[in-house]
């Protein structure tokens, strides 16, 4: 998950801030996208733009996840690699069904969650 996020990395990272690794770079923008969408969902009523705006971001970023994966280059496990595919397939169906008032966004961030809990060594595969 390292080629999309390399490059991200100038967009993210203050340049006085110490060098990060590419996984603690992912963890921090999973942190921040999820962060946002918890606040705004919890603010859904009163700003809904914000709220789909903040679900666009979480689906850009699965989007980016998905495609850095699915590159023959990704030196990530095949395994990994396919769950992490079907993760950005179900968030972008799920994405759907909350537009709708048809989903729930604390499955997202649940997922998100998980990947973060997966990237810091904890939960598993993902």
């Amino acid at each position: 998950m390292t080629a999309h996020f390399t490059a991200a990395r100038s967009v993210y990272a203050r340049p006085e801030a110490p060098q990060k690794t590419p996984r603690s770079l992912e963890y921090d923008l999973l942190a921040r996208i999820t962060q946002r969408l918890t606040q705004a969902a919890a603010a859904r009523r009163e700003n809904h733009p914000g709220f789909i705006a903040a679900l666009d971001e979480n689906l850009r970023l699965w989007s980016t996840l998905a495609a850095d994966v699915a590159d023959a280059g990704n030196t990530l496990p095949q395994k990994l690699r396919a769950q992490l595919f079907y993760l950005y397939e179900f968030t972008s169906l799920h994405s759907r069904a909350i537009r709708n008032d048809k989903g729930s966004v604390e499955v997202l961030v649940d997922i998100n969650t998980a990947v973060m809990r997966g990237l810091r060594g904890h939960g598993g595969d993902a």
